[in-house]
């Protein structure tokens, strides 16, 4: 006869912690997008898509933060750079 495990002392939850100001969730994401997220993760030689995805969302928050004017002088300055 097997031993049977005891798991009357087990926790329910994830097995390593968060780090410290991260929080998991479950997020529902289209295959497509996913897929790309863990192409680019491929191409540059491996790392976290989930990493990736996390600059992309903060990358967009702060362009949205951005005023306009600062967007503006940030265009200009980028096509006179590439026009010299």
């Amino acid at each position: 006869m097997k031993n049977k495990p005891n798991f009357s002392k087990g926790k329910r939850g994830a097995v390593l912690p968060a780090a410290k100001g991260k929080t998991r969730i479950t997020i529902r994401i289209d295959d497509d997008i996913l897929e790309w997220f863990r192409n680019q993760v491929d191409a540059a030689g491996g790392g976290s898509y989930q990493t990736l995805v996390n600059d992309a969302l903060r990358e967009h928050i702060t362009s949205q933060q951005e005023p306009i004017e600062v967007i503006l002088r940030r265009v200009v300055r980028e096509e006179l750079t590439a026009a010299k």
